[in-house]
């Protein structure tokens, strides 16, 4: 395998047609947005010399964020509580809860996994991870017909 593969082997479903036939014309409950909080969207983008994954997750702090690799499974979580409990007060709407998402990726053999490089600006997790020499593309060499 010389790509980087979602552990499921596929993306979420997020496409507006995609689902149009599949949920209600006006979804009052909310249940879309929440659905879609639940893992954040991810980018992933290979150049000649690495991988880069970007996840929006706007609202959340870096500390928010955990990253493990184990072998060759890449997984960033979190696994945040945001609400406060307030006796004194009655609901008769709460949206906000419990937040917690886990993507796990398989990374391909051909990288340098102790050189991988996260970093969390404006919302945006972003992580680098380098490809080994020899599978990076070489560039094209012209011969010579003598």
């Amino acid at each position: 395998m010389s790509t980087l593969v979602e552990k499921n082997g596929l993306l979420p479903n997020n496409s507006f047609f995609d689902d149009f036939l599949t949920r209600d014309l006006f979804d009052w409950s909310n249940r879309r947005s929440n659905q879609l909080r639940s893992v954040p969207p991810v980018n992933i983008v290979e150049t000649n010399d690495d991988f880069r994954v970007e996840m929006a997750a706007p609202g959340m702090k870096k500390n928010d964020f955990h990253i493990e690799l184990d072998n060759d499974m890449l997984t960033i979580w979190s696994d945040l509580n945001t609400v406060e409990e307030n006796e004194n007060q009655q609901y008769t709407r709460r949206e906000f809860s419990y937040y917690s998402f886990k993507r796990s990726f398989y990374l391909p053999n051909t990288v340098v996994a102790d050189k991988i490089e996260a970093t969390y600006r404006d919302g945006m997790l972003s992580l680098i991870i380098p490809k080994k020499e020899e599978a990076r593309k070489k560039p094209v060499k012209t011969i010579a017909i003598s």
